[in-house]
């Protein structure tokens, strides 16, 4: 399932494994633009599809 975002929280670091925290969560820097161009582009379609009506 993917909703259309309302807003993206996520951390990023030039190098996760010497991140003073949270090292294993941080997203690499050099992957971010990637990333965000993937997730913009899955919301974009979500966002093109008629609503669902489900209560019929």
């Amino acid at each position: 399932m993917a909703p259309p975002l309302a807003g993206l929280f996520l951390e990023s670091h030039p190098d996760p494994a010497n991140a003073k925290c949270d090292g294993p969560s941080a997203l690499p820097l050099a992957k971010l633009e990637q990333f965000l161009t993937q997730i913009k582009a899955i919301d974009d379609l979500v966002k093109s599809f008629d609503e669902l009506d489900t209560e019929n």
